[in-house]
C-alpha cells in the first residue's frame, strides 16, 4: 500500500525517518510533567502541580512566521526558522504573566524531505529550551499538487498557566507608569511581505548580497531568529511584583497598535522615538523604499521587541533586572491621560483599549 500511496505523492517512509531524526531535539525539551515518549496520539502533560495555585488560568496562543519562511527556503537554512515560531508563540503567551509550558507544531510541506523537517523541529526544540517549554507533539503533512515541492508553512501552538491574581493587562496599568522598550534582534518575524516586495521585487536584490550596515549579507540579516523574552519577562515579574503591570508583545501592527491592546480606555502611551536606536536593517529598507521610517512604523517593530509598563518608582530595578537577564533595554515613553486629542491616535484592535503615539524623531 506504501508504493501505491507514493505513487500519488506522499512518502510514508519518509515520514517515519523525519520523525526519527527529530526525536533526540524533541526529547531535550522534556520536562518532568511531560507522560511517556514522543510519538503517541496526543501529548500528555502532567497537571497535578496546578493544585499548589489558588486560581490557575491557562494562557494559549496559536501562530506561524509569516513569509520569513522564504527567506529560509532562499537561503536553503532551515534550523531557526523554528525559533522564530517559538518566540511568536510563547512571546505571546507571557504577556499575561504564563509561565510556558508546553507546545505543539504543525509543518505543511509539498515534498517531505527527512533532513529539513528535522532541521526545523530542531529550531522549535531549541526555542522550547530557552523558554522551559516542552514540545510535546505535532503533525507533519505532505501536500502534493497543492504545494511545490520546496515549499512549506509552520505553525504552533502552546500553552501556559498564571495565578489569577497575578495577571498582567489594562486593569493594572495607570497613569504615570513607565514605558520600557526590550530591543529587538531585528526584522522578528512580521513585515516580511513587505520587505521582499522592497528587496527582491523592486530593487532585484540577491539573496547573497554583502551588506556593511550591518556586516553580513541581506540573506543572513533577514532570517535573524526572532528574539525570546519569556524568562526575561518572568524574571522581570518576580523581581518587580505588583510594581510591573503590563507587557506588550510588538508584532504585526506595530508599535502604537499592540501597545493600545493592553491599555484601559482612559490612558494613553507616548513614546519617543529619539530614546532608541532603529535597527540597521531598517535604515536600509528606508533607503531602498526611498520614504520615511515612520511609514514603516504600523508594519515593522522599529527595534522593540516586546514592552513592559511599570510603575515608575521601579524604573531602575528593572532595567537592572533586564540587563542581568541578557537583554537590551530602554525607557521610551510614560503613561497618561487619554484626552480628544489622543483619543483618535492607534486605538486597539476593536477599539477597546487605549491609544499611544509616537512622537519626535528617530535617532
Amino acid at each position: 500500500m506504501s508504493d501505491i500511496y507514493k505513487s500519488s505523492g506522499v512518502d510514508t517512509e519518509a515520514g517515519e525517518l523525519a520523525v526519527s531524526l527529530m526525536k533526540d531535539y524533541i526529547n531535550q525539551t522534556k520536562r518532568n510533567e511531560v507522560v511517556g515518549d514522543f510519538g503517541g496520539f496526543a501529548g500528555l502533560f502532567d497537571v497535578s502541580f496546578l493544585k499548589n495555585y489558588d486560581k490557575p488560568l491557562l494562557a494559549t496562543s496559536t501562530d506561524g512566521v509569516g513569509t520569513k519562511i522564504k527567506i529560509a527556503q532562499l537561503m536553503d537554512k532551515h534550523d531557526t526558522i523554528g525559533i522564530d515560531l517559538v518566540a511568536m508563540v510563547m512571546d505571546d503567551i507571557v504577556v499575561c504573566g504564563a509561565q510556558p509550558l508546553f507546545m505543539t507544531d504543525y509543518i505543511a510541506v509539498g515534498k517531505l524531505k527527512p533532513q529539513q523537517i528535522a532541521e526545523i523541529v530542531k529550531g522549535i526544540a531549541t526555542g522550547c529550551k530557552e523558554v522551559g517549554a516542552s514540545l510535546v507533539g505535532g503533525e507533519t503533512a505532505e501536500h502534493p499538487n497543492m504545494m511545490n515541492e520546496n515549499d512549506y508553512d509552520i505553525a504552533g501552538a502552546g500553552v501556559g498557566v498564571v495565578e489569577e491574581k497575578n495577571l498582567l493587562g489594562p486593569n493594572k496599568v495607570k497613569e504615570g507608569d513607565v514605558i520600557i522598550g526590550l530591543l529587538s534582534s531585528g526584522m522578528h518575524s512580521n513585515g516580511y511581505s513587505l520587505v521582499r516586495k522592497i528587496v527582491f521585487t523592486d530593487n532585484k536584490i540577491k539573496i547573497d548580497k554583502h551588506f556593511d550596515e550591518f556586516n553580513k549579507t541581506i540573506g543572513e540579516e533577514l532570517l535573524t531568529p526572532t528574539s525570546l523574552y519569556a524568562k526575561s519577562c518572568l524574571n522581570l515579574q518576580k523581581e518587580l511584583g505588583n510594581q510591573l503591570h503590563a507587557f506588550s508583545h510588538i508584532t504585526g501592527g506595530g508599535i502604537s497598535a499592540n501597545i493600545s491592546r493592553v491599555l484601559p480606555s482612559n490612558l494613553h502611551a507616548n513614546l519617543h522615538r529619539n530614546n532608541w536606536q532603529v535597527p540597521p536593517i531598517m535604515q536600509v529598507l528606508k533607503d531602498l523604499a526611498k520614504t520615511e521610517l515612520n511609514n514603516f512604523e504600523t508594519t515593522f517593530n522599529m527595534g522593540l521587541g516586546m514592552v513592559a509598563i511599570v510603575e515608575k518608582e521601579s524604573v531602575e530595578k528593572a532595567l537592572t533586572s533586564l540587563k542581568v537577564s541578557n537583554i537590551e533595554s530602554v525607557v521610551v515613553g510614560e503613561i497618561i491621560k487619554r484626552t480628544e486629542q489622543t483619543k483618535s491616535d492607534s486605538p486597539a484592535k476593536g477599539g477597546k483599549g487605549g491609544s499611544a503615539s509616537l512622537l519626535g524623531k528617530y535617532s
